[in-house]
């Protein structure tokens, strides 16, 4: 990139994120479609930039298992990359924007909340941006002339808006999730409730016998219980009222034992279809942190759902025409455009090519009938990033058991199969 173009760049980011600073009511997440505009500004570069999506689920945090598997990458990228006869100078940028990623992630302070982290790195262009993300599809790291920032806009989308409903018997707070954090609205001020406790009844006079229960001690406990059900009706209007401003993609309720789901009887029908699921959670007691990580344990397991009904279809439409497994059945299908959903195993990885003339994906070089073939480390890499520039759904299969029914990648189509 130019001088005067990548200092118009830079002004311009400076300029955009002022902005979006400036717009943004005090506590509310900031969202991720600044940051994927300005990033895309960038367009095709003079430089070599290298894009990280980490993956960092409780698992792999565990005795740093992520960092393994990260510097197994970098080798791997990098000698893909040196194969490809770069310059000296090109050569040792890109050594340093990966030894820079490494020494960020290395350190456990820079690690996000959230089960994922995007970083960018291109020494020419003076770009060291890291993102934290919520969850990312699967880790990669892949070096080009531009960032690659679909998965960005993808999360974004996909991810939506999620509300959390934290409460007791007496009071409320909500919080509104999104892929770029999370942020407290007004709480569910305690009206004028009963106090909890034992019912203190009149005193038997001494030497008598203690009566049983009484009218009194009825009206008080069902006093109790008309109050709780008035509080959760109010907690399920006030969730109703929050997505009518703004569309959501789920709710999460959290309370306290068995009282996590009490509000669910309450839900407008529209609301009780976006329900994800409820956790125990003292909500005098919870964190931003902490709801977070709440919301995204409800949301793993609504995505376990999810991957179940995709391999169904799956199945189904194997012998229908309308789906198809194994690497080279979906980039084939990629190629005509049909991929609506990609399924893909975690552990999957095989190298390929990419047609220099249609720019289509191959496993072998003779694939390419016109122009140059160019190998590329991973096509499965290649292919969910082939998808989401196509507008298509990626969905990582990690339920162990179900993911056996992939091979490498699977694909659910727009059409059928020709």
């Amino acid at each position: 990139m130019p001088t005067a173009s990548l200092s118009s760049f830079r002004s311009r980011v400076t300029s955009r994120m002022e902005s979006d600073r400036a717009g943004t009511q005090p506590g509310a997440p900031r969202t991720l479609g600044a940051l994927v505009e300005w990033l895309a500004d960038l367009g095709v570069t003079d430089h070599w930039v290298v894009s990280c999506y980490l993956k960092l689920e409780p698992r792999d945090r565990a005795r740093g298992k992520y960092l393994i598997k990260l510097k197994n990458r970098m080798r791997a990228q990098l000698a893909w990359f040196e194969a490809h006869g770069p310059s000296r100078q090109d050569r040792d940028a890109v050594a340093r924007d990966l030894e820079r990623i490494r020494s960020y992630l290395e350190d456990p302070g820079n690690l996000p909340q959230g089960r994922g982290i995007a970083v960018f790195a291109c020494e020419g262009l003076g770009l060291f941006q890291a993102i934290d993300l919520p969850r990312v599809f699967r880790s990669r790291l892949m070096i080009d002339r531009s960032p690659l920032i679909r998965e960005l806009a993808a999360l974004d989308d996909e991810f939506g808006r999620v509300l959390c409903a934290a409460y007791d018997r007496t009071s409320a707070r909500f919080f509104d999730v999104t892929a770029s954090g999370i942020a407290e609205l007004p709480s569910l001020a305690p009206g004028d409730t009963t106090r909890a406790g034992k019912f203190h009844g009149p005193r038997s006079p001494a030497g008598a016998a203690p009566k049983g229960g009484s009218a009194g001690e009825h009206n008080y406990h069902q006093r109790i219980k008309e109050e709780k059900q008035r509080h959760y009706a109010a907690v399920a209007q006030r969730l109703f009222d929050l997505s009518r401003e703004r569309q959501i993609r789920g709710v999460v309720l959290a309370g306290i034992g068995v009282g996590s789901e009490a509000v669910e009887p309450h839900l407008h029908p529209y609301m009780a279809r976006q329900l994800l699921g409820s956790v125990r959670l003292n909500p005098k007691a919870a964190t931003p942190p902490r709801i977070m990580e709440s919301v995204l344990e409800v949301r793993a397991e609504s995505e376990r759902r999810w991957e179940a009904e995709h391999l169904a279809a799956l199945r189904e439409g194997l012998g229908t025409g309308w789906a198809v497994n194994g690497v080279a059945e979906v980039l084939a299908a990629l190629e005509h455009g049909q991929v609506r959903t990609l399924l893909v195993e975690p552990t999957a990885e095989q190298p390929g090519f990419r047609c220099g003339t249609s720019g289509r994906l191959v496993l072998t070089a003779d694939g390419c009938a016109n122009g140059a073939a160019e190998p590329v480390p991973d096509v499965i890499d290649e292919a969910i990033e082939e998808t989401l520039r196509q507008g298509g759904h990626v969905d990582v299969v990690e339920d162990g058991e179900a993911r056996t029914g992939v091979a490498g990648l699977g694909a659910l189509l727009r059409f059928r199969k020709r």
